[in-house]
């Protein structure tokens, strides 16, 4: 979509919002009206009202909403001294904008701006449609109800927020819909549960996932194969703590600018039994769970001296990290408080940076587009202009920033650039991905670090045998294996592609007069490397295997008095009707070819 289009959406979704306060209005004459913003999708407006909404008040209030479109309102603006404005909202009984308009007085400003559709005169910077009319009344939907904190503080009051949607017409809308309700099939906290790949145990801890034997068979797999392509590029493997001493922190500065996402510090001084019993630790040292693993890479790095002829040395990590995330952000695999990432850090020369730079973009295409089929659409964030909050030297950025350009325009990709959304030590390049049903996922990141070596007085000798600070890039092809798995989930509806299901083949005996057959042919694909199950339970063999495909496991094998005369197995294949009868080592040769492309 183009951004004229898109701005265009995004005042729409705004001017719902205020056609949505108009009908609550109309309901609730005596409602207080909060904020309403647009959102990615839509729109919602919270509220103070007399009584608590239930979900059929939302068909009531979208007939409301149609009426005021059909009305064909004009949005009129119009500016007021703060103090008349105040004046304004006290006589309409709007106490939650008068406090706005306090706010506004506080931090300066002198005049507001007003806007009057129908009955609906609300405290806005708009801007806004013309009119009501020129929104088609079949492209929105109110989707929701939930609590909110009046402006996000849970020390306030709640009120009611009202979610919408609304898009350029009908059938975008359709399109969005059935991708709600896919996306609630998909789920992978649903999933999870179904075919038993984790759990989040409250007396763990939230936001920790524990991961039963099948979904670990599935990162384990992944965490394999993706060491193998690592080592093929020359990466090397470290393991680092999970926990680092204050010192460490600080000279790295995360105590200081990352210290709203790590957890409370640990005095170590003395055993959990001399705690309990009120012995005082005689000395203590105080320690922190990592929330990176980039300072424990560094200072591997450090440990030895290096030359130009070294570089580039690139280690990687499956490193499990710990940020705080607020409880009530917390949600099954996407945002949790303990994750491993896929860490890499390349250090390098300045003259190594292009070349760097296009294996990394090359390995993140490889991954992502080759081997799990996304589409990709890549951000670069850059400097702000006329900031000084950046560290590093000038000419440390402007190398950065020309390399990121360069190697995305020689390689043809197009990208978006963001100008002021660099991180305050580096710029860097996003890879989103796109999923079966068509969402967006932040997975990959490539990222400079200019603070790093500064802090840690990396170095090493260049070829007249000067000290130079090498450059450091951050890479992280799946992100957070965690969350990876979550997209995962979701992108295949938890139906995995052979190479990753846990099960691979699930063995399905007639009857028990077929078990020992059974065990033979497991014996057999268990020995070629098949991950396989017995599905010998005392049931029917078509309830066993209406539980085999609910567990979506991409081959069930049949086999009865036929397939143990002939030596054969008959196939029944994930999603495929017709069933085939063939020997065990075509068999072999089928799911060897399958799981050699990945598919």
């Amino acid at each position: 979509m183009s951004n004229d289009k898109q701005e265009k959406l995004n005042i729409k979704r705004h001017s719902m919002a205020h056609i949505l306060a108009g009908a609550i209005l109309e309901m609730f004459p005596e409602a207080q009206l909060g904020i309403g913003p647009a959102t990615e999708d839509g729109f919602y407006y919270d509220f103070k009202l007399p009584r608590t909404l239930i979900p059929e008040d939302l068909e009531i209030l979208e007939e409301k909403m149609k009426k005021i479109i059909k009305g064909n309102y004009e949005f009129q603006m119009k500016e007021m001294n703060v103090d008349d404005a105040k004046e304004h909202f006290e006589k309409a009984k709007q106490p939650l904008k008068v406090e706005l308009i306090k706010k506004l007085k506080e931090e300066g400003e002198k005049k507001v701006s007003i806007y009057k559709s129908g009955n609906l005169v609300d405290l806005c910077k708009g801007p806004h449609l013309n009119s009501t009319g020129e929104i088609n009344p079949q492209s929105f939907k109110l989707t929701k109800i939930s609590g909110a904190y009046w402006l996000g503080d849970e020390n306030n009051e709640q009120l009611q927020r009202i979610y919408g949607v609304v898009f350029n017409d009908k059938k975008e809308l359709k399109q969005y819909l059935f991708q709600q309700e896919e996306a609630k099939k998909r789920d992978h906290r649903k999933l999870g549960k179904e075919l038993e790949l984790f759990t989040i145990d409250q007396n763990v801890g939230s936001g920790l996932p524990l991961w039963k034997p099948k979904g670990a068979i599935i990162l384990n797999t992944l965490k394999r194969w993706f060491e193998d392509e690592q080592l093929k590029r020359d990466y090397q493997p470290v393991i680092t703590p999970h926990i680092g001493k204050k010192t460490l922190w600080e000279t790295s500065g995360h105590w200081g600018f990352y210290n709203d996402s790590m957890f409370p510090p640990m005095e170590l001084g003395q055993t959990l039994e001399d705690y309990q019993d009120n012995r005082p630790a005689k000395e203590s040292e105080t320690y922190l769970l990592k929330p990176m693993n980039c300072p424990f890479h560094v200072s591997i790095y450090n440990d030895d001296k290096h030359s130009y002829r070294d570089l580039p040395i690139k280690y990687y990590e499956f490193g499990t990290v710990y940020r705080y995330e607020k409880k009530g952000e917390l949600g099954g695999l996407t945002r949790v408080r303990g994750f491993t990432q896929d860490d890499a850090h390349i250090i390098c020369t300045k003259e190594q940076l292009v070349k760097e730079m296009e294996e990394i973009i090359d390995f993140v295409e490889f991954v992502l587009q080759k081997t799990f089929g996304f589409e990709l659409k890549v951000f670069a964030s850059f400097r702000a202009k006329k900031s000084d909050k950046y560290l590093g030297s000038n000419e440390n950025w402007e190398v950065a920033e020309k390399t990121i350009i360069k190697v995305l325009q020689d390689k043809k990709i197009d990208f978006v650039s963001e100008e002021g959304e660099a991180a305050f030590y580096g710029p860097k390049i996003d890879f989103k991905v796109k999923d079966a049903i068509g969402r967006y996922w932040q997975l990959s990141t490539i990222q400079f670090d200019f603070n790093l070596p500064e802090r840690f007085k990396m170095s090493y000798t260049d070829d007249q045998g000067q000290f130079q600070a090498p450059f450091i890039i951050h890479r992280a092809l799946l992100g957070s294996l965690e969350r990876f798995m979550g997209v995962l989930i979701e992108h295949y509806a938890g139906a995995f592609p052979v190479w990753l299901a846990p099960v691979q083949v699930g063995i399905l005996p007639v009857s028990e007069k077929f078990d020992d057959y059974a065990l033979k042919i497991q014996k057999v694909l268990k020995e070629a490397g098949l991950r396989t199950e017995l599905h010998n339970q005392d049931e029917g063999l078509g309830k066993r295997i209406a539980l085999a495909t609910k567990q979506k496991i991409p081959y069930l094998l049949i086999l009865g008095d036929k397939e143990e005369q002939e030596k054969t197995v008959t196939v029944r294949q994930r999603g495929v009707k017709e069933q085939k009868t063939v020997g065990v080592e075509e068999f072999l040769e089928i799911v060897r070819e399958v799981v050699e492309d990945k598919k």
